[in-house]
């Protein structure tokens, strides 16, 4: 009792509020219960003052204050249900029946796709199921048409906020980059409800990732029912991809049961310029690599209702790659009057393996009939990665007539990381405001090693000071609490703030090079909304973040890009932390106005520095900036006739960004406009065409000034049989204009421009076929059987 009387006290400014109860209640068929229903709640003058949407198991529940009202219920393929009454307490409506309506089918499901954006009060919720492009594809191509979201060099960044973090079902993927962007591949489109763009998390979620966070919420088999998916689709770029997927759900009782199967088999084309202009004269790199996409992963989850309060459940997802490539580089040499001198051979050739598997255990359980609930999760999570790069760097005269051997070498790097967390979460609704507080523990362990033989006499020989075995530890110990309140129909408010202790040490081995860093730090975060009128609603909110180095960039060796490239980490790498501000306006829920700003401090990046005595490239990490981000957004929902539906964003960006540390660069700064449009055409019943369209301009922002991209993307799906299979045909950046190009940095006051190309335009053939028992409802399934696996670099 004196703990929540402390947390009342903390939260103060928000328990002065009116009275209100709790109206709560199932909504079912004849047979099943019925998710995804829509609840609003009007006025005696028929206005809607609130509204929610029904639970899997049908159930909804909405605070409101003492009054008399009138609840209304819409769901696809059943008539619409209303019903009047008074709330003077906490009221439980029963069960409400909906009967099944076969007519108007086709007006109903039109009306129905209106949300494909919708707003919360701490995110926004885009459900890509509508989008013809992302069938037959994953996880990856499906965050990339969200609103305000870009994939691009391996990097999924919410706009104007920066590189975000991304969850599955409220669980943290320990992977970042092209670990994180290949286990996302491997994730089915089909099996994605929706995707919840958070660019302000509460604080019940981890304070990493300054660029905010994207959570993936799976879908689930319907109440007594079985369903399996199956999708094959076929991707001609220059060279092809298969890939088969299965998924299989069963949900019977108090029993839930999940199984997929993935595997992809093919090869991507990779192609990369690099040009650099020293005084003696420009160096210009070209490099052509066959990549191996072969992929398998799978997926178990398990849940079971002990009784109607307590529930246990597991899952083990495990997925593994072998990334293998070949690699060409050619690397030409000028003089000052850009002429050839010279020109380098590089080939090199990678071995790679990589491997990592999950362990969940949750358990949840309801403490009473006032939705009190506790849940706890232990998570475990091991991933392994290996590589094995052999290159060998021939050197040329300008007439092609043999030199000598520049550089021949064999690079091996090996890394393993352990992580084990544990969580628990409370959620205790009070009188005056809903309350939630947790606790979470984590240990990270994480051994690499890099080993350099210099192979240029044909013997391998042991390059000490190219060769190091480095350890690092991290623990991290994180308490919050939140309360949100509803004051009244127009007013909501959401206070949060977690603490986290972090210790983290590093040790090179071949250096006895020991680094510590402690810190504890406080991450608030603030929320509220103001619902003015039916056409009229604006939110303000505000969070703290921190972005934490991978691991593998902590390493002080080095690791060969080419003969005249290599990076390497920074063991003195600190994390770097953002304010995050926003202020919307939606008008109609078609049209949403935001303004944002992130400022940074002890900003950590990339920088890629040229040498001009020995004409080489350095890739380094260093914390080098602060500055700010803004801008302004928009985005526009809208059905133009019955038959199109559009949307659509525009985006007005800019910086200022300043350098903390003298790397001999000036900062460049400038605007960038993005804009994107997603349009679907239904072309009957059954067959619906998809045109996307993407362009940004170019842009300056602190060390880069980089040019513009765009993309043009149409697509084509049939439904078939009776709709249990769908075939669909996507021609991806149709000109072939989406790539990285002309990324520009000036260091040492030599010029560097950089260019990459991976392939995004392709032709793909796909095909989905569902069977099962057919009283499942697709519409309404919810895959959600992960949380928060703690991060991994």
């Amino acid at each position: 009792m004196k703990k929540a009387n402390l947390l009342i006290f903390l939260l103060l400014p928000l328990f002065c509020l009116a009275q209100s109860f709790k109206l709560k209640g199932k909504i079912a068929s004849e047979t099943t219960p019925l998710e995804w229903a829509d609840v609003s709640i009007s006025n005696s003058e028929g206005k809607i003052i609130d509204g929610t949407t029904s639970k899997q198991e049908g159930s909804f529940e909405i605070t409101i204050k003492k009054g008399s009202y009138k609840i209304g219920i819409s769901l696809l393929g059943f008539t619409d249900y209303e019903k009047e009454f008074t709330i003077e307490n906490d009221t439980d409506l029963g069960t409400l029946i909906l009967k099944e309506n076969t007519t108007n089918l086709t007006e109903v499901v039109i009306q129905s796709r209106k949300n494909t954006i919708e707003q919360k009060i701490d995110r926004l919720v885009y459900n890509p199921e509508n989008n013809v492009t992302t069938a037959g594809g994953d996880a990856l191509s499906a965050i990339n048409t969200a609103p305000g979201v870009v994939v691009q060099n391996n990097a999924i960044n919410i706009l104007g906020k920066g590189t975000s973090r991304v969850m599955i079902d409220g669980r943290m993927i320990e992977l970042t980059g092209e670990e994180l962007n290949n286990f996302l591949k491997s994730i089915s489109a089909s099996d994605i409800k929706n995707i919840e763009i958070i660019s302000n998390p509460p604080a019940k979620y981890e304070a990493e990732g300054a660029g905010g966070l994207i959570n993936i919420v799976m879908k689930k088999g319907a109440r007594d029912s079985w369903k399996n998916t199956t999708t094959a689709s076929y991707d001609q770029n220059k060279y092809g991809i298969y890939a088969l997927r299965n998924n299989f759900f069963y949900n019977k009782n108090k029993f839930r049961f999940s199984a997929s199967v993935n595997g992809k088999a093919g090869y991507r084309n990779i192609t990369e310029a690099l040009d650099m202009y020293f005084a003696e004269g420009p160096s210009k790199m070209k490099a052509e690599t066959k990549l191996n996409e072969e992929n398998v992963s799978g997926k178990i989850a398990l849940d079971y209702d002990f009784s109607e309060k307590t529930t246990l459940g597991f899952q083990i997802l495990k997925d593994k790659s072998n990334p293998d490539f070949d690699s060409d580089i050619r690397i030409d040499n000028y003089n000052a009057q850009n002429k050839l001198n010279n020109y380098i051979i590089n080939e090199s050739f990678l071995d790679r393996k990589t491997d990592n598997q999950t362990y969940n255990l949750h358990l949840i359980t309801k403490l009473d009939s006032l939705n009190r609930k506790v849940s706890f999760d232990v998570d475990y999570f091991d991933y392994n990665s290996k590589f094995d790069r052999d290159f060998i760097a021939n050197n040329y005269a300008a007439d092609g007539s043999f030199v000598d051997v520049n550089q021949s070498g064999r690079n091996l790097s090996n890394q393993d990381i352990d992580n084990l967390s544990f969580k628990a979460d409370m959620e205790h609704p009070l009188e005056a405001i809903n309350l939630s507080y947790g606790a979470k523990v984590s240990f990270t362990n994480s051994k690499s090693d890099v080993v350099f033989y210099n192979t240029i006499t044909g013997t391998p020989e042991l390059d000490a000071n190219q060769t190091n075995q480095f350890k690092y530890t991290e623990n991290n110990q994180a308490v919050y609490i939140s309360g949100d309140k509803k004051i009244n129909e127009k007013w909501n408010f959401k206070l949060g703030l977690r603490l986290e202790n972090t210790q983290t040490k590093g040790f090179s081995e071949t250096l006895n090079q020991e680094t510590q860093n402690n810190y504890f730090k406080l991450f608030p975060t603030f929320y509220t909304s103001y619902h003015k009128n039916e056409n009229n609603s604006f939110s303000l909110n505000y969070g703290r973040r921190i972005r934490r180095p991978n691991f593998s960039l902590l390493n002080p060796f080095r690791v060969y890009i080419s003969s005249n490239s290599y990076s390497e980490g920074n063991p003195f790498l600190k994390p770097s932390f953002s304010d995050n501000f926003e202020f919307a306006h939606t008008y109609k829920e078609i049209l949403k106005t935001s303004i944002f700003l992130n400022s940074i401090t002890d900003g950590y990046g990339v920088i890629f520095t040229a040498n001009p005595e020995t004409l080489t490239q350095i890739v380094s990490r260093e914390n080098y900036f602060k500055g700010i981000n803004y801008g302004i957004g928009e985005t526009y929902s809208a059905n133009f006739a019955d038959w199109w539906q559009s949307e659509n964003s525009l985006y007005f960006l800019g910086s200022d960004i300043k350098f903390i540390k003298d790397i001999n660069a000036t900062p460049v700064n400038g605007l960038q406009v993005d804009f994107s449009t997603n349009n679907t055409f239904s072309l009957g019943k059954a067959t619906k065409l998809q045109i996307d369209f993407n362009y940004t301009t170019p842009y300056k922002s602190g060390l880069y000034d980089t040019g513009y991209a765009a993309s043009l993307n149409i697509g084509f799906k049939q439904d078939l049989l009776n709709k249990a299979m769908q075939v669909s045909v996507l021609v991806n950046d149709i000109f072939n204009t989406s790539y990285l190009k002309e990324d520009v940095s000036i260091v040492n006051n030599v010029r560097q421009v950089y260019s990459q190309n991976e392939s995004n335009r392709f032709a793909r053939l796909s095909v989905v076929y569902n069977f099962g028992n057919k009283k499942i409802n697709v519409s309404q399934r919810n895959f959600g059987n992960e949380e928060e696996k703690n991060r991994a670099r």
